[in-house]
């Protein structure tokens, strides 16, 4: 039952109901069982599975469209010595990046719980959007880099780098390191591989972590391992 019609079917966010006409009997059995893309990569509760908990970590999703992976690389890096420049943020933390297998995340790990309001009035891009951290750390991002088109949030746009917080509060999830990152659903493009922040200088780094096949991971995952903020 599963032949090319049907995985093309499968591709994407294809919802059996808009195709289960053009499927026989069997194949709609195989599509109920079948894992989605989603399922096999793996993410987790950034903060806490439920709604409104208090938060231990604040995430930037440097997210790119149609823009080099190179490119949000430097962003990334201006992100954090931003980050550890600002002498106003008012919780102690140390910074974490992470190669999402496509683009990047940086993570604030504070070193102690916030309420979930600490997002809603420093972090959240849609409320107080000239005051929260994110929106002036975005315009100092602006200035250092003229040449990369960014923006603050998370609605993408055409050639545009988002820096976006809106996965960090509790209920939402993030890619856990050493996931699989899946391009579509017959091909692994890539891993999630902690980082340090001397990684993101290198000139070749996007290259040498596209490298990575899941077989080189399992290899170096020790030395890999040490990166983690544990």
């Amino acid at each position: 039952g599963v032949n090319r019609k049907f995985l093309n079917f499968r591709q994407g966010d294809t919802h059996l109901n808009n195709v289960r006409n053009q499927l026989t009997k069997k194949q709609v059995k195989i599509w109920e069982y079948f894992v989605p893309r989603k399922l096999i990569e793996l993410h987790y509760a950034v903060n806490h599975e439920h709604p409104n908990k208090p938060l231990d970590r604040i995430y930037f999703d440097i997210d790119r469209k149609d823009i080099p992976a190179e490119k949000a690389q430097l962003v990334a890096y201006s992100l954090i010595k931003t980050i550890q420049e600002d002498n106003t943020f008012p919780v102690s933390s140390t910074i974490f990046p992470l190669w999402t297998g496509n683009s990047f995340h940086v993570y604030i790990i504070l070193k102690k719980k916030v309420p979930h309001s600490f997002y809603d009035k420093y972090i959240h891009t849609e409320h107080n959007q000239s005051q929260t951290f994110t929106s002036r750390w975005t315009k100092k991002i602006q200035g250092q880099l003229p040449n990369i088109p960014i923006v603050a949030g998370h609605e993408k746009q055409e050639g545009m780098i988002n820096i976006d917080p809106s996965q960090s509060p509790s209920g939402k999830i993030g890619r856990s390191p050493f996931s699989l990152y899946m391009k579509t659903y017959s091909s692994i493009h890539g891993a999630a591989l902690p980082l340090t922040i001397d990684d993101l200088k290198l000139k070749n780094l996007v290259s040498q972590l596209r490298a990575y096949t899941i077989e080189k991971v399992i290899k170096n995952i020790d030395t890999l391992a040490k990166k983690l903020p544990l």
